[in-house]
């Protein structure tokens, strides 16, 4: 009987560890999976390391795509940014093919970033995060990957995606028109700036906590599956964003979210120059992000975000959007 098509199959992780240990000659004494997501996560222990192995599935990311993810955590690493970077295996290669049902996945083997996400960070910690992540734009913005990356701009996280999620929005028709309206005047905010003169480069797209670890004051970035080309304020945004998340949750207060952020942007000038335009237009490029997330989760609903993306969610999210329009935004 011929083997039904599949959309997105889960590797068994007994296999992966025997495939590990023999591709890479390493003891692996346990390997279980840790998310099963827009890509699935594994945590691998050996005698005396963790390791983290990543499998793409390739309707999200293609080989080449997840090749440009490694070339990039290998510039950044060459050039003294602490990153997961991608281990050779015994051939000297960092991404594997591997053959499941519905075709050929990638899978990288990175070290495990030590220490732990942390939030909300202490003032070194802030300074640390600010002068790192400078550090890595010097070398994002003169580097040009051999491998295509996702871009994100205007057309890329504000007009496409809202095409995109417009059944989503099929029972709450004020909400999508909120949008509509709020993605006309975030396109006519961004047209009042000279963006020809901002920082341009590979940005992280997803700079927050869960995604760089804190060991004391040291700080290791990794998961840099969104990676691409845009303005390099994208990544301070992103870093706000999560500071707003807080703010929404009642946790801190607006003046603690600017307080913190200003230390981190105070340290960030102290490596690399970053304009009051570029960031003004933090506010409209949040915006943004936030409507380009929406279509990450409706694109991948069929695989993984089902689970979640429910009415009651898409309100909430509207809530977060409509709040974050009205503390930070100025039409």
């Amino acid at each position: 009987m011929p083997v039904f098509p599949t959309q997105y199959s889960l590797l068994s992780a007994a296999a992966l560890q025997q495939h590990i240990a023999t591709a890479y000659g390493l003891k692996i004494r346990t390997c279980r999976l840790l998310v099963h997501n827009v890509s699935d996560t594994y945590i691998l222990e050996g005698e005396t390391e963790k390791y983290i192995f990543k499998v793409y599935r390739p309707a999200h990311r293609s080989a080449d795509e997840v090749r440009g993810e490694v070339a990039l955590l290998n510039a950044l690493a060459a050039g003294g940014v602490s990153v997961a970077y991608a281990i050779k295996d015994l051939e000297g290669k960092q991404v594997q093919l591997l053959e499941a049902v519905e075709g050929v996945k990638s899978g990288v083997l990175f070290y495990f970033a030590p220490g732990k996400p942390l939030f909300p960070l202490s003032g070194s910690q802030l300074q640390t995060l600010g002068r790192e992540v400078a550090k890595m734009h010097d070398i994002t913005s003169a580097l040009m990957l051999p491998y295509a990356r996702p871009v994100y701009d205007i057309e890329t996280t504000l007009v496409t995606p809202l095409e995109s999620i417009r059944e989503l929005f099929n029972d709450l028709p004020n909400d999508y028109a909120y949008l509509q309206d709020i993605a006309a005047k975030v396109t006519a905010k961004m047209q009042q700036y000279d963006t020809d003169t901002f920082n341009y480069g590979y940005c992280h797209y997803d700079l927050i906590p869960k995604n760089f670890h804190f060991d004391g004051d040291k700080v290791m970035f990794f998961d840099f599956d969104f990676a691409g080309k845009g303005y390099l304020i994208n990544d301070l945004m992103t870093f706000y964003i999560q500071l707003g998340f807080v703010v929404n949750a009642g946790k801190i207060t607006q003046e603690k979210a600017d307080a913190d952020f200003k230390l981190f942007i105070d340290a960030y000038r102290e490596v690399r120059s970053i304009s009051d335009d570029e960031l003004a237009t933090i506010p409209y490029l949040g915006v943004m992000f936030w409507i380009y997330f929406l279509e990450v989760y409706v694109k991948n609903f069929d695989d993984w975000s089902n689970t979640f993306l429910t009415p009651h969610f898409v309100k909430e999210r509207m809530a977060l959007i409509r709040n974050w329009v009205n503390w930070y935004c100025k039409f």
